[in-house]
């Protein structure tokens, strides 16, 4: 490790001695150039180029207004917007660009004037040739030449710029010191030599004497030469221009070559341009005016000039060639650093990666003796899990076996049991005991049918179920099959609706197996749909005329997504909605749909209805030979008949609720979400007390609330809210708090029966039950609850009117409307209705808990306590008859009178005069 760290070491110092870049910051120059054509400019810009490869931390950037004055006010304005460091300006015409340059100069960006002056000094610094000493230099030499005598003509350049202002001025300037050297024509070139041929070919004639032509440049010199040339008139002529530029087309080659007789040199300026920015931008000392000399050239120097100029020009080429060499060479050196780097990164990975290795098989050695010793552990665990699996296999093949076993077992006495009770129906016997004798019916063929459920899994199981399919009318069958729910519908008043669009449809199916599939999903529809809700079955043929479709739809509750997922899973009872339920009926009807080789779907949404898909494929080809069965009609009818007795469950028609009559003196709520047993439990109450009736928690609440009830009786596993929560609600309002409540349940876990004692259930009783024992109870409860309201009655005195009580909401209710009438009691106009009112409850409500915890109405119970309170008040203080009767509410003392003679047998003065004595 530690040789590791000292490699490790090295190479980081190594790699931290290495070159580093020294940072350089760059600046951006924006150049507007009046114009980009001709070649004294381009010979700038090389120049220009040439320099600046020396400063590579500098950005050029040229905008070419190609002599537009309008065009070049526009680049300025966008250099400035885009805040460039230094601004270089040739321009154009010097008036319109002046503003521009001040505005640039005054928002602190240094402005360099090149070759053109502008019409201030408002400028950071000039770069440029003396135009008017040109013009003077120019005007001298032509006196020398001409030898003080003869015409010229002038090719000005833009008349608006002021190097073609400053040389015209110079020029005249010297030959106003020659009065025979006349100026007999002016031409305006614009700087370029095209148009100076085409202008000075219009302009010139044969009258005209002109010795000698002056281009302001050499281009417009030479287009003057070339318009002469054209009509032979250039002979005896003198052509002199300004620029002096080298290489070819340059003024040096054409004075080499005699088209001129001689050139100024104008320098382009562009070297000195890079360098004077530089030092601006790194804030070193510059001068503001940088005038560049001129020079004649003609005939006698131009072989010197251009021998320098070739040899600078050669000088460059070989500079630029060593520039690209020396580039070459950088490149070479950065590869071959970046490979040194690579080569140290990878030596440094290697060491690491050795190291890393050498931890690694040490650690290596660790583990696989852990591995060893977890090995053996996991061997002997698998070998026990195996030894396990092996008993679970046998356990639950006894189990299977068991559950076969009774589930045949349990066929026996079924079939026992409704042989008498099909002969004890076809006998004439009383209306309650056809009845009872068809819900005996009902429920031992719905316990046969979860037998045969239960024997039809174990055969899937098993893989011993058969497929026996025949040729029948799918479109009767399903009819006949949905006429079974109408009675159904019409009693919880669902729309039931069959639509098939074949008349008639033969179809190869198993007629026990898809009876049992769309029995249930129907059965499923309208457990799960709202009274007053849609059913629909529907039947058709698939888009290619292959497959049958059935759906069966309904609009209740529908199933979550997670639930939906779960649907044909076998035993999962996820949403039974508080039913018991096997969840065997979805699985089952999968199975069965997939004998046939078809496919069932369900779609469905929380709250807003489910849809199943049945799809059947049509024909027989998709069926073993050993598949189908042949039947005759006698024989299929017969197998129709028996489903049909098969699903003669139905349910018995629930009596219309009575009113509430004094025939009895009790009343029972009975909640129970199974019609059967609750038509049942009515009829057998009814004997002994006044039945109301709810068929789920939510609907058995209210009731409570409305009727006020002497018992409450509920199932515990119903839809929206148990008997648990409504035994909680109930108890802890103080409406129906008095009221005792007793629980049935299947359930008979003692866990389960604390559970409804926690509660506050009075009573927890597990089905099946006596039905003799449960009225018992029922008066039991009711009359333990009359006999504490009694003890009530008997501890309440007008004096102390709040008593103790065993139930913590009975009490808060006495404790609350005695206060009440004790605070109201001077009150004439007192009333049930007002004292419901100040207890936020109904006056039924009021009357009945006050009638079962007092034994009294409320009516009743105010006079005895006004006549009370007077009795005390004659017995204890100095007031008269009147004024006690109406300090007690009474409204006139003949009224008090009358009720305290009936209730004590004396009259008021009468029974103080009798405790005076």
């Amino acid at each position: 490790m530690r040789i590791l760290a000292i490699s490790v070491l090295f190479v980081l110092a190594g790699l931290s001695s290495c070159e580093t870049k020294q940072e350089v910051r760059e600046y951006t120059i924006g150049f507007s150039q009046c114009t980009g054509g001709d070649a004294w400019r381009r010979a700038m810009h090389e120049e220009m180029e040439r320099e600046l490869s020396f400063y590579p931390n500098l950005i050029f950037e040229i905008k070419d207004a190609k002599n537009s004055t309008q065009v070049q006010q526009q680049h300025i304005k966008s250099f400035i917007a885009a805040g460039v460091d230094l601004l270089v300006v040739s321009p154009n015409e010097a008036e319109p660009i002046t503003p521009l340059v001040e505005e640039a100069v005054e928002k602190g960006i240094p402005v360099i004037i090149v070759d053109r002056r502008t019409a201030s000094s408002k400028y950071t610094a000039y770069v440029g040739a003396n135009n008017y000493e040109i013009g003077q230099l120019t005007g001298q030499y032509i006196a020398e030449l001409l030898k003080g005598k003869g015409n010229i003509a002038e090719v000005w350049g833009l008349e608006g710029s002021s190097p073609a202002v400053d040389r015209h001025r110079g020029l005249a300037d010297v030959l106003n010191n020659y009065p025979d050297i006349h100026t007999v024509l002016k031409v305006a070139g614009e700087w370029e030599h095209e148009i100076a041929k085409a202008q000075f070919a219009r302009a010139y004639h044969d009258s005209l004497q002109v010795d000698l032509i002056f281009g302001h440049n050499d281009v417009m010199a030479v287009g003057a030469f070339e318009s002469l040339k054209s009509i032979d008139k250039a002979r005896g002529k003198l052509f002199v221009g300004v620029d002096g530029l080298s290489g070819p087309n340059g003024g040096l080659q054409f004075v080499s070559d005699g088209v001129l007789n001689a050139t100024f040199l104008y320098p382009t300026g562009g070297e000195e341009v890079i360098n004077l920015a530089h030092n601006i931008l790194e804030g070193k000392p510059f001068e503001k005016e940088n005038i560049l000399s001129s020079t004649a050239i003609d005939s006698r120097n131009v072989h010197i000039m251009m021998q320098q100029t070739d040899k600078i020009l050669n000088q460059q080429q070989n500079i630029e060639r060593q520039q690209k060499r020396i580039s070459e060479q950088l490149l070479v050196y950065q590869n071959q650093r970046n490979i040194l780097y690579v080569l140290l990164g990878g030596m440094v990975v290697i060491i690491v990666f050795g190291a890393l290795t050498l931890l690694a098989l040490q650690e290596k050695k660790k583990i696989n003796k852990v591995l060893i010793h977890k090995n053996e552990e996991v061997i002997q665990q698998r070998n026990e899990i195996a030894r396990m699996a092996e008993k679970a296999d046998k356990a639950t093949e006894a189990k299977f076996k068991f559950f076969t076993n009774i589930s045949h077992e349990f066929r026996t006495p079924l079939t026992l049991i409704l042989g008498p009770v099909e002969d004890i129906l076809k006998s004439k016997v009383s209306r309650e005991l056809q009845q009872d004798m068809l819900l005996v019916k009902s429920n031992a063929l719905r316990l046969l049918n979860l037998v045969n459920q239960l024997m039809d899994f174990r055969k899937i199981e098993n893989q011993k179920m058969q497929l026996q399919a025949s040729e029948n009318d799918i479109v009767s069958f399903v009819k006949d099959i949905a006429a079974s729910f109408n009675r159904e519908a019409r009693k919880r008043n669902i729309s039931l609706e069959v639509h098939s669009e074949p008349k008639t449809l033969k179809v190869y199916f198993d007629l026990d197996k898809l009876d049992k599939v769309l029995f249930n999903l129907l059965s499923n529809a309208f457990k799960f749909t709202r009274n007053e809700g849609k059913v629909s079955l529907h039947l058709s043929l698939s888009d290619n005329c292959d497959k049958v479709i059935i759906i069966v739809e309904d609009n209740g509750r529908g199933m979550s997504q997670e639930h939906l997922t779960h649907a044909f899973d076998r035993f999962y009872t996820g949403e039974a909605l508080g039913n018991l339920s096997t969840g065997l009926g979805l699985a089952l009807s999968k199975e069965f749909v997939d004998l046939h080789k078809g496919e069932i779907i369900v779609h469905s949404e929380k709250w807003k209805g489910t849809r199943f898909i049945v799809s059947l494929p049509l024909g027989k080809e998709h069926l073993n030979a050993s598949e189908i069965m042949s039947f005759e009609p006698e024989e299929v009818n017969t197998l129709l008949r028996d489903l049909n007795i098969q699903k003669a469950a139905h349910l018995v028609e629930e009596d219309e609720q009575d009113d509430i009559t004094a025939a009895k003196e009790f009343t029972v709520l009975l909640v129970e979400d199974n019609a059967e047993l609750r038509t049942f439990l009515k009829n057998k109450l009814s004997a002994d007390f006044n039945v109301v009736v709810a068929s789920d928690g939510i609907s058995g609440i209210q009731n409570a609330y409305d009727t006020v009830p002497d018992l409450i009786i509920s199932d515990v596993m119903m839809p929206g809210k148990s008997g648990i929560g409504l035994t909680a609600a109930l108890k802890k309002d103080k409406r129906t708090s008095h009221i005792p409540i007793m629980l049935l349940t299947a359930r008979e876990s003692l866990q389960h029966k604390i559970e409804g004692v926690q509660s506050g259930a009075d009573l927890y009783i597990t089905k099946p039950f006596n039905v003799q024992y449960l009225i018992e109870q029922s008066k039991s409860l009711i009359k333990s609850r009359t006999h504490l309201r009694e003890h009530y009655n008997s501890a309440l005195s007008a004096d102390a009117p709040k008593v103790t009580s065993p139930k913590k909401q009975d009490k808060k209710f006495i404790n609350e409307f005695t206060a009440l009438v004790e605070e109201h009691l001077a009150d004439a106009s007192l009333s049930a209705n007002e004292i419901a009112q100040l207890m936020g409850m109904s006056r039924v409500q009021v009357y009945r808990k006050t009638k079962l915890l007092l034994g009294y109405s409320v009516n009743d119970y105010v006079v005895n306590v006004r006549l009370k309170k007077a009795k005390h008040l004659l017995l204890n203080s100095q007031m008269n008859i009147s004024e006690i009767a109406f300090t007690v509410g009474f409204s006139s003392s003949t009224y008090f009178s009358t009720n305290f003679k009936n209730h004590f047998k004396m009259t008021p003065s009468e029974f103080k005069a009798s405790h005076l004595v």
